[in-house]
């Protein structure tokens, strides 16, 4: 007896349901998610504005988890990072190579910048008149360099840990990890419980990340509900300038310095431009800084000086943000008709070129420096407050440009350090300096 022919199952197979779709979508990479989740707040922002200014719920706790497992994982890494040098001195070393290398090339960013606002006038016709300084009240109208200094010092580290005190956590780390150096074999327990502590902190970050795309849809839901856009065509001329402004930097300033310094530049945007994106879009550096470290270990940079630039960066190499303080200057001083002569141009970068380290754990910080520079300088706040009205927009353009900015000061200093050893026998001149190690540890993965 014939057996019924049994049709083929794929014609067959049912169509996937909303949970197979649901996988899907979490299986596109994050950066994919995190456009998708642009695209869907800028909707929902225009088109429901009510509905929008509630999903920065969304935004607040993505930053939270963000926060909560920052210090936690940059402590350890940091104190493993010195604690593995071969001297004191290479500690010393390394961070005076990087406070010089921010230090240079913030001045260079600032000449950019106030150059490139001179010449294109921006802020002359600019509605001045509109500015309500209200809108400032409660920030700073300067920053206590006396306060700064004690706040890089903490009295007491578990409250430090528990404001979220970056450099204050950053001048612990150093104590410890020199410490640690000096008495050698003793202190591998407690490396060992570091190691232990950056393993599961950097499984803790990959979770992390997988809800960023959440974060995306609600910061940028809030934005567009809560600023609109109506400020953005009345200041497009600034707004245009300061991302011009970025985009010479990215373009021209960094391929010119990773020339110097043999690092392939275009290779190191590849291997971190997702991360410079998330930031881009939450307004947040923060939000990368573990993954950021554990890309540019994978890239070939070594982990002593990975751990030690990046979060000293954080604090001291705003790159994008001081670009925006100068260009923002020029454009008040065009506003009220102020001296813009080359001398009171040299002058405001000047004061900002002091001011910008001042950044670290102020509230509002760019906005905090720019009041405390316009002051320096004669300008009145009023024209700040104007600013803030298109300050989200630009402010996600100097975020991720700090991204970008401090993975290649880690980069130039540890080519630098690289090429030292090298002169000395210690590594073969052969090697690219930045090249991908294949032996790198691999930490969680984000696509």
């Amino acid at each position: 007896m014939s057996t019924p022919h049994t049709p083929a199952t794929s014609t067959d197979t049912p169509k996937p349901g909303p949970a197979g779709k649901l996988r899907r979508c979490l299986r596109m990479p994050i950066g994919v998610q995190s456009i998708i989740a642009v695209g869907l707040g800028a909707l929902l922002g225009t088109f429901a504005p009510s509905a929008g200014e509630q999903m920065k719920i969304l935004g607040d706790v993505f930053l939270n988890l963000v926060q909560v497992v920052v210090l936690p994982l940059v402590f350890p890494l940091i104190v493993l990072g010195i604690a593995r040098m071969e001297s004191v001195k290479k500690v010393g070393r390394i961070a005076g190579k990087a406070i010089l290398y921010f230090e240079l090339v913030t001045t260079v960013i600032l000449l950019i910048a106030v150059g490139l606002a001179k010449f294109t006038g921006i802020g002359k016709d600019a509605p001045v008149a509109g500015a309500d300084a209200r809108d400032l009240e409660g920030m700073s109208q300067g920053i206590d360099f006396h306060e700064l200094i004690l706040h890089a010092v903490p009295k007491n580290i578990f409250a430090a840990f528990g404001e979220g005190n970056l450099l204050g956590a950053i001048t612990f780390a150093l104590l410890v990890g020199v410490a640690m150096a000096a008495i050698g074999e003793k202190a591998k327990p407690f490396a060992d419980v570091l190691e232990s502590v950056s393993t599961v902190m950097f499984k803790v970050v990959g979770y992390v990340i997988r809800v960023a795309p959440l974060g995306v849809l609600g910061f940028i839901s809030y934005d567009v509900a809560h600023y609109g856009f109506g400020n953005l065509r009345s200041l497009a001329g600034f707004v245009a300038v300061v991302y011009a402004g970025l985009a010479v930097v990215i373009g021209v300033l960094f391929p010119l310095i990773a020339t110097l310094y043999r690092i392939r530049y275009v290779a190191l945007l590849k291997s971190i431009g997702n991360l410079a994106g998330i930031a881009f879009v939450t307004r947040s550096s923060e939000s990368v800084l573990a993954p950021l470290m554990s890309r540019l270990e994978a890239f070939g940079l070594s982990r002593s000086t990975t751990s030690f630039v990046v979060p000293l960066g954080y604090s001291f190499n705003t790159d994008g943000s001081v670009l925006y303080q100068a260009a923002a200057l020029v454009f008040l001083a065009n506003a009220y008709g102020a001296d813009t002569s080359l001398p009171a141009l040299l002058l405001m970068v000047g004061v900002l070129v002091i001011l910008s380290k001042g950044m670290a754990g102020v509230a509002s910080a760019s906005v905090v420096v720019l009041i405390a520079a316009g002051n320096s300088v004669g300008l009145p706040a009023q024209g700040v407050a104007l600013l803030l009205g298109v300050d989200f927009i630009v402010d996600m353009a100097r975020t991720g440009v700090n991204v970008i900015g401090n993975s290649l000061a880690a980069a130039v200093v540890d080519s630098s350090e690289k090429r030292r050893e090298a002169k000395r026998g210690g590594r073969d001149t052969s090697r690219d300096p930045v090249a991908p190690a294949a032996t790198a540890p691999q930490k969680e993965s984000v696509q």
